[in-house]
């Protein structure tokens, strides 16, 4: 394996944390604000309070790890995309210290307002919408070479069908996912309403789920020929993924193992993240910019490599003792240990 593969797949895998990480702790946002309008918010509120309180301040751990290695391995994408991410970057920057701040009001000031919650829940899913816009312009056709500069076609961007599916799936994985883990979560708590809501929201957003993964497939052989024939190559991994998002389906609507549902989907999610990554390979920004093409020098490779996998050693055990003070311990779970700040 090359270092230039080794840095890629280290922050491919980080990446993926703060997916899975990031759609528990929005589509939570979302279901909480979602329940407050409909007036079930007796049913959901507290369950999803006690999943958010001890996490919130992790979640974009993952994040930073991201953005540091991708501009420390790989220089020139600051170069390709400093500029062109600038709109859609600036805004989820700053739709993140909205959310963070409300959330802080809201948990620490006027508890139940709803503003606050609303504006939360709304963030959660306006967020992921533009981050999600990345993956659109990497797949090509969005960014034209002018006088040495990239420059980013916004009209062509955001009128085209494939960075639409590309939304559109963030949101409804964001909200799946969320769905998934809260109906286990819930079900841990022995909170049987919130269990079945949560239940329902779990088998509502899996079909939106999979019409969107199977339009960016459709779309992406109009964008970018390359990849998808990589990906009709590795036709293997999206059934394995497509045969456990079965799997998970069926237990949660048989109402059996949800935390075998949760396991099952994180490794749905992680089949399909990077059988979608490899089929990019080379390219991180189609068809100008390669990981070979901007990889940094070989001690700071080095260097970045194990400091990451260190952070990696440090940030693993961090998340489980999180986990096992928290979201896995049975009298805070219930309610009947509230041991947070």
């Amino acid at each position: 394996m090359t270092l230039e593969i080794l840095g890629i797949s280290v922050l491919w895998i980080f990446l993926f944390g703060y997916v899975i990480v990031a759609s528990i702790d929005f589509g939570a946002g979302f279901f909480n604000a979602y329940s407050l309008l409909i007036g079930k918010n007796h049913i959901l509120t507290n369950i999803i309070k006690r999943y958010l309180s001890p996490v919130w301040e992790v979640t974009n751990v993952f994040l930073v790890f991201f953005f540091v290695g991708i501009v420390g391995f790989f220089p020139q994408t600051a170069f390709y995309y400093g500029t062109i991410l600038l709109v859609p970057v600036s805004i989820s920057l700053v739709l993140l210290a909205i959310r963070g701040s409300y959330y802080a009001f809201e948990s620490y000031g006027a508890r139940g307002h709803i503003g606050y919650t609303l504006t939360y829940g709304v963030a959660g899913l306006l967020i992921p919408a533009s981050l999600s816009v990345v993956f659109a312009i990497a797949a090509g056709g969005y960014v034209d070479i002018v006088d040495g500069q990239p420059v980013l076609n916004y009209w062509t961007l955001y009128t085209s069908p494939f960075a639409w599916s590309i939304v559109v799936l963030s949101i409804a994985a964001v909200l799946y996912i969320s769905a998934v883990f809260l109906t286990w979560y819930a079900y841990k708590a022995k909170d049987k309403e919130a269990t079945n809501l949560m239940r329902r929201y779990a088998l509502a957003w899996a079909v939106p789920l999979m019409v969107s993964a199977l339009g960016i497939t459709y779309e992406m052989k109009f964008i970018n020929s390359e990849s998808y024939d990589n990906m009709v190559n590795l036709w293997w991994m999206f059934a394995i993924s497509a045969v456990l998002f079965i799997i998970t389906v069926v237990l949660i609507w048989m109402r059996k193992n949800y935390g075998l549902a949760v396991g099952l989907l994180i490794a749905q999610f992680a089949v399909a993240f990077f059988a979608y990554g490899i089929a990019q390979y080379p390219y991180l920004l189609y068809p100008y910019l390669t990981i070979y093409d901007s990889f940094t020098s070989t001690q700071m490779a080095i260097a970045l490599v194990i400091a990451f996998i260190l952070g990696l050693c440090l940030l693993i055990p961090s998340l489980f003792l999180l986990l096992k003070l928290f979201l896995f311990n049975k009298n805070y779970v219930t309610g009947k240990e509230d041991n947070h700040a």
